[in-house]
């Protein structure tokens, strides 16, 4: 009995913690500003005829995933398709760019092939110092695309990589990760609902 009751005291302790940093991403008048002006700037994007890449490693790769499925399926409602693609879901190109330039170039080699000036790419890393992620950014920065960091704590190098850093408020992994998924779907309900103009509310799984 004793261990079910600590299991469960862990369990309220790590929702807590969860929404303890929530309520600090929403504290962050900055952060909530910065949310919304890449939210403008995805849908000047897209309506332009330009495209979404998102990029990270772990679990920050499935969070592009994730993200990048909201915006070719659906997110709140049914719609016509917008353009976003996770560049960690080609493995042959993964292991062959890995094999023969390095792991630092997985993405930016991606996205010198598939960026083109005025696309949004964001990159995702829950220090802010993946080499990948800012060699990235970095490429594309270069090449004209829109750049945006999703990070934590203080953003590490990546604070200084992208035109638009959001830091979710938090040293620890898991609620750093927590916040970015919160804060891929804000975006993804607010560009969807701002391009084609349609009131949902989020019904689905």
């Amino acid at each position: 009995m004793t261990e079910k009751t600590d299991f469960s005291q862990r369990v309220i302790d790590s929702i807590k913690d969860s929404i303890s940093a929530k309520e600090r991403l929403l504290a962050s008048a900055e952060t909530i500003a910065t949310i919304a002006r890449v939210s403008e700037v995805l849908i000047e994007s897209l309506r332009a005829g330009h495209k979404l890449l998102l990029f990270g490693n772990g679990g920050s790769a499935a969070d592009s995933q994730h993200i990048a499925a909201e915006f070719v399926g659906r997110f709140a409602f049914d719609r016509p398709a917008l353009p976003a693609l996770a560049l960690s879901v080609n493995t042959s190109a993964l292991t062959a760019i890995g094999n023969d330039y390095g792991f630092d170039e997985v993405f930016s080699r991606q996205i010198e092939a598939l960026g083109q000036r005025e696309d949004v790419a964001i990159g995702i890393s829950t220090s802010g110092n993946s080499p990948n992620v800012l060699q990235g950014l970095a490429t594309a920065r270069k090449m004209g695309l829109h750049t945006v960091a999703f990070t934590g704590g203080t953003g590490g190098k990546m604070m200084g990589a992208a035109d638009h850093c959001i830091c979710a408020p938090s040293k620890e992994t898991p609620r750093i990760q927590e916040c970015h998924i919160l804060i891929g779907h804000v975006i993804s309900q607010l560009v969807e609902h701002a391009i084609f103009h349609e009131q949902s509310s989020v019904s689905r799984s």
